[in-house]
């Protein structure tokens, strides 16, 4: 597949980065933007610079390049996630608003009626990232909280981070076993 991934400001660039990780091991084809406080947010949380996410992908685009071919519709890209996804980008998502590449992106994917998802991070919410999530679900798109379960007992991050990205990726349509999937309380 063919998959756009965006990366903003919010806490919770692990999540991002542990699925750039992912679709390059299954073998996809990543096309990526980060926003500017994405890369502070990747630098302070995970210590990781453009050098370490440039090999994980396909093409990486700047944010403010919005001529790039993400950009446009003849990109043919099967998906899009946006992880984490700030509110600010939510709410620029939810209004049609493609002031950067990211949200340009998200924009012809929404009008080519393909799979967005948008892995929201904050806590807790209030009545306007309610609705910007409700307008956007209304829609099609996919809207998770970056909130990990604990039906696996996870026993590191990693563990809780895998089943996040094992969430992504089923809402994307991409088969995957990051983790014992749940089979009931009386099958383990």
């Amino acid at each position: 597949m063919r998959i756009i991934v965006g990366i903003t400001g919010a806490s919770g660039v692990v999540y991002g980065l542990a699925l750039l990780r992912i679709l390059k091991d299954l073998g996809h084809e990543v096309h990526c933007t980060v926003s500017e406080y994405g890369w502070k947010v990747l630098r302070h949380e995970c210590a990781v610079e453009e050098t370490d996410i440039s090999p994980l992908v396909a093409a990486l685009y700047p944010i403010e390049d919005i001529a790039s071919p993400i950009a446009s519709g003849s990109f043919r890209a099967d998906a899009m996630c946006v992880v984490p996804c700030s509110m600010r980008t939510l709410g620029a998502i939810a209004n049609g608003l493609a002031g950067n590449l990211l949200c340009r992106a998200a924009d012809v994917i929404l009008k080519e009626r393909k799979n967005l998802v948008l892995v929201v991070r904050e806590t807790p919410f209030n009545p306007v990232h309610l609705e910007n999530m409700l307008r956007l679900s209304r829609i099609g798109v996919g809207i998770m909280p970056a909130s990990p379960g604990f039906y696996h007992q996870p026993k590191t991050i990693d563990d809780l981070v895998d089943i996040m990205v094992d969430r992504i990726l089923d809402s994307m349509g991409i088969d995957n076993s990051l983790f014992k999937r749940w089979s009931g309380m009386n099958a383990q």
